[in-house]
């Protein structure tokens, strides 16, 4: 059922880029839709091992022409706009269908090294990176992200933070695009009275 999966989700992705009139560059002889794909079946089937994704796609002919790893990974960061607009497309649509109008509010730790290689770090600088997770009790270095789920666990919004800030400042940067009558369920991390102030904020439960 793994190649089925996959053909699943590349019609899927090619079909979004279509309903926007989105158009691969002259020149490129893999299209977005494919690097799209491959950059997912990485995330879904291969914990991220980009390479191993490569290797799936090239080898049982999905996509014979996807470019090395360095080549995908610079088609892979150009499409960073279109990627963030096709997830808001989508989480929109979810929320559209989601007759409970319930959602669910959390964060978590995304670390780019180990402690003892923070001064290493070529990805991230600074202090503001070095967060701390209560849950473990130790501290780690990278980015938080805050996500809004279904409560069926459906992401619908997402916005990645420095590892320091914390919830309750973070909340200011999603889009609440929520209709009236939904409600947000969160933990006592992201109280925020002068967010809850805010028109049309009143939906955030503790």
């Amino acid at each position: 059922m793994l190649p089925d999966k996959v053909i699943s989700i590349y019609c899927f992705v090619d079909d979004l880029l279509k309903g926007i009139h989105h158009s691969t560059k002259e020149g490129c002889r893999t299209s977005d839709a494919e690097i799209i794909t491959t950059a997912l079946v990485s995330a879904l089937l291969f914990k991220g091992n980009q390479c191993a994704a490569l290797d799936y796609m090239v080898s049982h002919n999905m996509a014979p022409l996807l470019p090395q790893k360095s080549g995908f990974t610079k088609r892979l960061h150009g499409l960073a706009d279109l990627l963030l607009m096709l997830f808001q497309q989508v989480g929109h649509c979810i929320k559209q269908l989601n007759c409970s109008h319930r959602y669910v509010l959390d964060s978590y730790p995304l670390a780019v090294c180990h402690n003892i290689r923070i001064r290493r770090s070529k990805l991230l600088k600074g202090k503001e990176f070095r967060g701390w997770i209560a849950g473990k009790q130790q501290y780690f270095y990278g980015v938080r992200i805050q996500v809004v789920t279904t409560g069926e666990g459906i992401p619908v919004e997402v916005c990645f933070v420095p590892g320091a800030a914390n919830d309750a400042e973070a909340i200011g940067r999603l889009f609440w695009d929520f209709e009236p009558g939904d409600r947000i369920l969160a933990d006592s991390a992201y109280t925020s009275y002068v967010f809850e102030d805010w028109p049309g904020k009143q939906a955030l439960k503790y």
